[in-house]
């Protein structure tokens, strides 16, 4: 059978399957397509699109740089409250308070200038750090890298964003991409040994400050 039984000049539709399936089958007008529908009485099944298959990364030339001077920014910031850090020696005062003319720390002595400036660098730096994280994102990405790690993970650390940036470099320029990582590990452990440095030269100058008085 070619046509929908009881129609001589049928239009296009859903008609039981000459077969006898007791499915749908489309009819063109002209002949049976071949597209079945559920059986009578049954809901349709619909299939969930394929998801939108990711671009793959591929690499990049060797000529393509993959360092710039963002990501060497981020690498260096968390120099600067070392920086600032250096200079602040604060120098013990104790002024007379109360009737019985108690002798206490005068705050002052120690929140001095340096002190805010210190404090407030780490927020200066957390939003400088995104900056430049977004900026570099957006120069890997028109470098050709293909979904560069995304810079919002700065947010959590500069390292993670750092370390993910270096891997994901990495893999598209094999032999280069991990040297900000190599670089922030040594940034750290000098930032280590130097707030160690300091802290102890504090300590001393608090103890002999403390016994001169």
């Amino acid at each position: 059978m070619t046509v929908p039984p009881n129609a001589s000049a049928p239009g296009p539709g859903w008609y039981p399957d000459p077969a006898g399936s007791g499915r749908l089958q489309w009819w063109n007008g002209t002949a049976w397509t071949g597209q079945f529908n559920p059986p009578q009485g049954q809901p349709p099944q619909f299939q969930a699109p394929a998801p939108h298959p990711k671009e793959q990364r591929r690499r990049i030339s060797d000529r393509t740089p993959v360092y710039n001077a963002y990501v060497w920014t981020i690498v260096a910031l968390p120099l600067v409250p070392i920086i600032l850090l250096m200079f602040w020696n604060p120098v013990l005062r104790y002024r007379t308070v109360g009737p019985r003319q108690t002798q206490t720390l005068d705050p002052a002595s120690i929140f001095t200038t340096p002190y805010f400036l210190l404090i407030s660098s780490g927020f200066l730096i957390y939003g400088v750090a995104a900056l430049l994280a977004y900026l570099d994102w957006d120069r890997l990405r028109k470098d050709g890298v293909v979904r560069p790690f995304h810079w919002a993970w700065v947010f959590l650390s500069r390292e993670v964003y750092v370390i993910g940036r270096s891997i994901i470099v990495h893999e598209v320029a094999p032999r280069r991409g991990l040297a900000p990582v190599w670089a922030t590990i040594g940034v750290t452990v000098l930032s280590v040994v130097l707030v160690g440095l300091k802290t102890s030269a504090l300590v001393a100058s608090f103890a002999n400050q403390a016994a001169s008085i």
